[in-house]
């Protein structure tokens, strides 16, 4: 099912028989092979082609490749690799992948700060929406000139002004497209993420002979009660399609959890219209959803880094669609190579779309290694 319907359902619809067949497995977040990092890597053809490990098909990809930065002020290396996968589209094979990704360093011209983010657009301006707001957002932290005294109202600010901005540029029409965005802003020895939207961060944390996944991330979806009621006291109404249809009792404001019931959604609908039908809660763009509680202020997390944080994950939901952020971290942890782990994630996680569904969603992750300079 679509996680986003804005285009997509025409005002009318009423028949998923006479709708559906043509729309069912087509997920309003597509795209092309190469990421729109705002960092540039070592060129790869598009026409590369890669065996993932796992597959026995081929599929295009963007080869990784291994980046290494230092935070002098804690004594701290940063390792990491950034891949992005354009999804697979069987009608609309030639979409572009509407993910980007930014990684900045030494923000500021301060070697102890730097910037990972993935951002994954939807709706038909969804590419132009996550490469706006990729520029901008790393733009704007970086002139923020209490980014070090405050860096979580920083981000509050560069979150909600880079919004306004896409919304009054007319370059783009995001009425009814957008963007989430993971983002994580390391300085010195403290982790702050911020989160808009239904894309994920994992910490990796060594207990005793364990390695265990903790989300710096929680998706804001309608499953979240908190999230849920905040957007009905908006004006949205909360339905999975099957209650828009009217099979399933619209009165029933229960629907489990996101990792059993994800195939109907709870999605978010004006008063009295069949759009925009989005599945998250929060985003930057998608200016008619805003008027139903779909905000772009970000919740932060922050984390001091510590000897047994080995790496952090920063990907989208293409990623974490089947994929448990514990599985990811289970991945992570069997290769030294941060490229041979975002080549293997990306690949199980393609893998398992196709298990499931006849397609893909674009796939970007961002592998963090942290290592302290007197092991290295």
């Amino acid at each position: 099912m679509p996680k986003f319907l804005s285009g997509i359902l025409p005002n009318n619809w009423c028949s998923r028989a006479n709708f559906f067949p043509k729309f069912l497995n087509i997920r309003w977040k597509m795209g092309c092979v190469q990421a729109k990092c705002c960092k540039r890597y070592p060129p790869s053809s598009d026409d590369e082609s890669v065996i993932y490990p796992g597959q026995n098909t081929r599929i295009l990809a963007n080869t990784p490749s291994l980046e290494i930065v230092d935070i002098p002020s804690n004594n701290l290396r940063l390792s990491y690799s950034v891949l992005s996968q354009r999804g697979y589209y069987p009608e609309t094979p030639d979409k572009e992948n509407q993910d980007s990704c930014c990684v900045r360093t030494n923000i500021q011209g301060n070697p102890n700060v730097h910037f990972f983010g993935v951002f994954d657009g939807h709706g038909l301006s969804g590419t132009q929406c996550s490469n706006f707001v990729k520029d901008k957002l790393v733009e704007k932290l970086s002139n923020d000139s209490s980014l070090l005294e405050d860096p979580i109202k920083a981000y509050s600010t560069a979150f909600l002004s880079t919004n306004e901005e896409l919304h009054t540029e007319n370059l783009i029409d995001d009425s009814m497209s957008g963007t989430t965005a993971i983002t994580a802003l390391v300085i010195g020895d403290k982790l702050y993420v911020a989160n808009v939207g239904d894309s994920r961060a994992v910490l990796a944390v060594k207990e005793g002979d364990k390695l265990v996944a903790q989300d710096l991330s929680y998706d804001q979806t309608p499953f979240r009660k908190d999230e849920c009621e905040r957007v009905k006291l908006c004006g949205a109404r909360v339905l999975s399609v099957d209650q828009v249809e009217g099979i399933k009792d619209p009165r029933i404001q229960s629907w489990g959890d996101e990792e059993s019931e994800g195939s109907d959604p709870p999605r978010l609908w004006v008063q009295n219209g069949m759009y925009p039908g989005t599945a998250f809660t929060r985003s930057v763009g998608d200016s008619t959803a805003e008027k139903i509680g779909v905000v772009a202020d970000p919740e932060v997390s922050t984390v001091q880094i510590a000897p047994n944080h080995p790496f952090f994950v920063v990907a989208s939901d293409g990623v974490f669609e089947f994929l448990s952020s514990q599985t990811v971290v289970d991945m992570v942890n069997k290769y030294a190579d941060p490229r041979d782990a975002c080549s293997a994630i990306a690949a199980e996680s393609y893998k398992s779309w196709l298990e499931h569904e006849n397609r893909t969603d674009d796939i970007t992750i961002i592998i963090v290694h942290i290592k302290d300079l007197n092991n290295v």
